[in-house]
């Protein structure tokens, strides 16, 4: 089901029921700045989602062709599997934290002893990414007026994603949404949990405020995102 959040911006909510469900964004550039920014999609949820990906699209009167590049916030396969139902038909740039491109190009093996370091072996070997455009995002680099922030802990490279124009935050899986507030996600599905509330902490003191929070699970927040954050930040 597509939703739009505000001018530009919209959710597409993915996969079946919790937790098998997860949001991705669409934001239009040209809707917000007026510049040629063209069209961005933040993540991709699962390789199989009802509705697919390609229909959320549609929602919004797009296709596949017509997004110029994804923004992935990190590398699990609820984030990055919806690329094999959309290419080849993209053809754009896929950009991820540059820890996370290593994790999923083969460049480093996460840890085998570890719960989600053992997934993501069996997740590089079960479910093959397409051969799109990868590129690697470092902290404060800057695409198409999103800004990126590195908030490990989740994931070696999970990025956040600033956008001033919208006025929204894609905060991935750094935090989840519960009964209208933001939480942080079960310590199963992340890699280190002390470092998760370390970047929870320091993102909430260097991003700027932010009406929208958009992420990875739950309901985004229409108002009141950065203070949101700062609140969770608070209490972890």
């Amino acid at each position: 089901m597509v939703r739009r959040l505000r001018e530009g911006v919209w959710l597409l909510e993915l996969g079946l029921v919790p937790p098998f469900m997860s949001n991705a964004y669409l934001v239009d550039g040209s809707a917000l700045d007026g510049e040629s920014d063209g069209l961005t999609l933040v993540d991709t949820g699962l390789w199989w989602n009802e509705p697919p990906i390609a229909d959320e699209l549609d929602g919004v009167g797009y296709d596949p062709e017509d997004v110029d590049r994804v923004l992935v916030t990190h590398y699990d396969l609820d984030h990055v599997g919806g690329l094999n139902r959309l290419a080849p038909e993209f053809d754009g740039p896929v950009y991820v934290g540059r820890e996370d491109l290593a994790l999923l190009a083969g460049g480093t093996d996460p840890p085998l002893f570890h719960h989600k370091g053992l997934f993501h072996r069996a997740s590089r070997q079960l479910s093959r990414l397409p051969d799109v455009d990868w590129r690697p995002l470092s902290e404060g680099d800057t695409v198409a007026g999103f800004t990126a922030y590195h908030t490990p802990g989740h994931n070696p490279g999970h990025l956040a994603y600033y956008h001033e124009a919208a006025s929204t935050a894609f905060l991935g899986d750094l935090v989840w949404e519960e009964d209208g507030a933001l939480t942080t996600p079960f310590w199963g599905d992340s890699y280190d949990m002390g470092r998760l509330r370390e970047s929870v902490r320091g993102l909430a003191s260097r991003m700027p405020a932010f009406d929208v929070a958009a992420m990875g699970h739950g309901d985004p927040l229409l108002a009141g995102g950065s203070d949101a954050l700062r609140a969770l930040a608070a209490s972890v």
